[in-house]
């Protein structure tokens, strides 16, 4: 299984926006941790204007925003 972190904040609809694109992934292949930024000052100062981004620790690998289905998919791919 494929860990990601999931990074945005509360009220960003955007951040929802990419929710909503995981929710449709099959949840045996990806589990996604949600980090709020705002509770990390490394991760806002990098992220502030970025969200949301999907990262891998492991790797570092990033997919910000915009991203669609076809894009995570191939992200997911490359991991």
């Amino acid at each position: 299984m494929i860990r990601l972190l999931l990074l945005g904040t509360a009220g960003c609809h955007l951040c929802e926006q990419a929710e909503e694109l995981l929710a449709a992934l099959p949840p045996a292949q990806v589990a996604v941790e949600q980090v709020d930024i705002a509770e990390a000052e490394q991760w806002q100062a990098r992220y502030a204007i970025r969200i949301p981004v999907l990262y891998h620790p492991e790797t570092t690998s990033e997919l910000c925003w915009p991203f669609d289905q076809a894009d995570l998919r191939h992200f997911i791919e490359a991991l």
